[in-house]
This record gives structure tokens, C-alpha cells and sequence, in this order.
């Protein structure tokens, strides 16, 4: 009789620990590790299909405990909302994006437990017929962070700038009370401001214009921060 109950015993663990090794599950997949397009760089593999657009084929290495995955794509021209695509299980997707224009790009793993894990964002410029000189990305606040709190009376406003061209040669700041702020507080040739002002309890926006040696600029986005 013991050894009837043994057997019992064995086979319920054997069933209970058999699918611990599949895909998908209820734990967060792994991050899937981006490969093209490259990040930083011009697209120039894409299939023309027009004068004004290309087909773009995104990829990736596959990640851990993964059943699915959503690519996102962002025009940094427009600063449009970010679209979703479904891949499946591939990891391999074709877009066709508008030709000449800046574009972000990351990809969302997924399982079927709900888990799921962001990789890292890239950038790029989908190659443009005759363009032999890009405008830089837009830049991005590294401090302060959007919608951050700070203190005051003065803070150093930093941010990050990319250029294909590696040619960047100016920054200008705008910041003031006003959603879309239009006071020039300086020009600038690195990727910081120190000593700007601020008053306490209030909120303050600021963006970035990038400029080449070509003269090709860039716009940011606007960011937002308060004071205390």
C-alpha cells in the first residue's frame, strides 16, 4: 500500500513540474535585444515604393519567455503619437515609413501570463533621395525630467542631442511659463545650461532647437517641470 501512495506521490510531482520549462508563463519575458535599424544611423536598406516612402524592415533577436511582440514606431518630425504593430511571433516586421524623416523605434515583448518587458528605444533617419546632409534627431531633457519637482533659485537644464552627420553646432534654449514657450534664454554649443532662474511654486516649460553646420535644425518636444 505504501508503495501504491509512492507512486501516486511521484506522478503528481512529475506533472506539476513538466511545463516549467515551456514559453509564455506568468513571469515577464526578457528584453528583446533591438539589430536594425540601426540606432543612430541612416536607413538606407529600406524598398522604395514611392518618391515619398520606403518599406523598413525592423528586427530583433528573440527574447526569453516571449509568446509575442509589438513593435512602436515614432515620427520625430511630427511628433505624432506612436503606432503599434503586431508581429506575432516573428521577429522581423515591414513599415512603410515616409522617406527623409526621423523615426523611433522599440519593441514590446509579450506572453501569454501578461508579463511583458520594453528594449531599449533607437533612432534613425529613413534614408531620403538626394539628401546628403540630415538634420540632427530632436533632443531629449535629461534634467529636469518631464514633469519633475526642483528646487530653486537656479537650475542647470540638461539634455541629449544626436547627429548622424556627427556635425551639431548650436543649441537654442527657449523656456518660460507658457505651453509653448518663446523666450530665447541662450544659445549655446554643449548639451547644458547652468544658472537659470527660477521662481518657487511654479510650473515652467522649455524646449531645444538643434542646429548643424549645415543649418539643418530640429525641434524637441516642449518639457514641463514645477519648482517648489
Amino acid at each position: 500500500m505504501k508503495a501504491r501512495y509512492l507512486t501516486i506521490a511521484l506522478a503528481a510531482l512529475a506533472i506539476s513540474c513538466g511545463d516549467s520549462d515551456n514559453g509564455g508563463g506568468s513571469g515577464n519575458p526578457g528584453e528583446a535585444a533591438l539589430i536594425a535599424p540601426i540606432n543612430n544611423s541612416e536607413c538606407i536598406t529600406g524598398t522604395s515604393v514611392s518618391t515619398t516612402q520606403s518599406k523598413v524592415t525592423f528586427e530583433w533577436n528573440p527574447a526569453e519567455n516571449a509568446d509575442t511582440y509589438f513593435v512602436y514606431v515614432k515620427n520625430l518630425l511630427t511628433q505624432s503619437a506612436v503606432q503599434q504593430f503586431n508581429a506575432g511571433d516573428a521577429v522581423t516586421l515591414e513599415v512603410t515609413l515616409q522617406k527623409g524623416v526621423p523615426y523611433s523605434w522599440y519593441v514590446s515583448a509579450k506572453n501569454e501570463g501578461g508579463g511583458s518587458m520594453n528594449s531599449a528605444t533607437w533612432k534613425f533617419y529613413n534614408a531620403g533621395e538626394g539628401v546628403t546632409n540630415y538634420a540632427p534627431f530632436p533632443a531629449e531633457a535629461t534634467f529636469p525630467g518631464m514633469s519633475a519637482t526642483v528646487t530653486g533659485p537656479s537650475i542647470t537644464l540638461q539634455w541629449e542631442a544626436s547627429d548622424i552627420d556627427n556635425d551639431i553646432a548650436s543649441y537654442k534654449i527657449y523656456m518660460d511659463t507658457n505651453a509653448n514657450p518663446t523666450t530665447l534664454k541662450a544659445t549655446v554649443s554643449a548639451p547644458e545650461l547652468a544658472g537659470v532662474a527660477v521662481t518657487g511654486n511654479t510650473t515652467f516649460y522649455w524646449k531645444i532647437v538643434t542646429t548643424d553646420a549645415a543649418g539643418n535644425s530640429s525641434t524637441s518636444p516642449v518639457f514641463q517641470f514645477k519648482t517648489n
